[in-house]
């Protein structure tokens, strides 16, 4: 079944005569993941929510949901794209290939895009409204899978890079991909400026001055089995979320 819901793996004979009633794009970066993930975590994992979803929505749904391949085009701040391998994608690139993506999607039927973004530089706000431009009957939704289900009801430490999170949840998914004995321990250092802190202003943070070993949050207490908890807990919100565009329970009714 995953063959029609995943096309990484899909072929054309398994997916002509299947409809389809939504399109999900996972999106992840090409950067390093402390010292014990891979470069592409944050696609790996993206991809691997978007699946475990498509394959809930169906049998919770009866519809059918198609994951594209997950992109590893992300957006980095000041001190990553230093780092050996590290692969900043400007803005205008990442909206050539969305606003690519979306315009054949829509040529072909297929109306309803989820982005599941997995890689926290990065943004889509500004495009997907430029898109809604060029493309009025094209639905395009974003979200970050990692803040999908609280983590704190399920991690002892979570942080934000590289921590106990995706590290359990790569745990979960691919054991085979995680060197936990090779991890920092993902100290870091925030703004000493307290306007910063207090969310006076954004500016991006710069990643040599802010962690050594390239992550943000302890991932010694990572294990699978809280990985296969919080995964199953995003995954069957994101089916249900595939369900409300799909039926259109968007907005409310009465505007009094």
């Amino acid at each position: 079944m995953e063959r029609q819901l995943d096309l990484s793996v899909a072929n054309y004979g398994s997916t002509r005569d299947v409809a389809y009633a939504l399109a999900v794009l996972p999106w992840g970066a090409t950067e390093p993941h402390n010292m014990h993930l891979p470069y592409l975590t944050d696609a790996i994992l993206s991809h691997d929510i978007a699946v475990d979803a498509a394959v809930i929505a169906r049998e919770k749904y009866g519809f059918n949901v198609m994951v594209m391949p997950p992109l590893p085009l992300g957006a980095q701040n000041p001190g990553q794209r230093d780092l050996k391998f590290c692969v900043h994608y400007r803005h205008a690139t990442q909206m050539a290939v969305l606003s690519d993506i979306a315009s054949s999607l829509y040529n072909q039927g297929i109306d309803k895009l989820v982005i599941i973004n997995g890689h926290g530089g990065n943004t889509f706000k500004g495009m997907i409204r430029d898109l809604a431009v060029d493309m009025p009957g094209m639905l395009i939704a974003s979200s970050e899978w990692f803040k999908v289900a609280p983590a704190k009801e399920y991690f002892d430490n979570p942080g934000d890079h590289a921590d106990e999170l995706e590290t359990s949840v790569m745990m979960h998914y691919h054991p085979e991909l995680v060197r936990l004995e090779e991890a920092g321990r993902g100290k870091y250092t925030g703004f000493a400026a307290q306007s910063l802190c207090d969310g006076i202003a954004w500016l991006p943070r710069d990643w040599s001055k802010v962690s050594t070993d390239t992550g943000i949050g302890d991932p010694s207490a990572a294990t699978a089995a809280k990985g296969a908890a919080y995964a199953k807990a995003v995954a069957e919100r994101y089916a249900d979320l595939f369900a409300d565009l799909v039926r259109g329970d968007i907005y409310l009714s009465d505007r009094k």
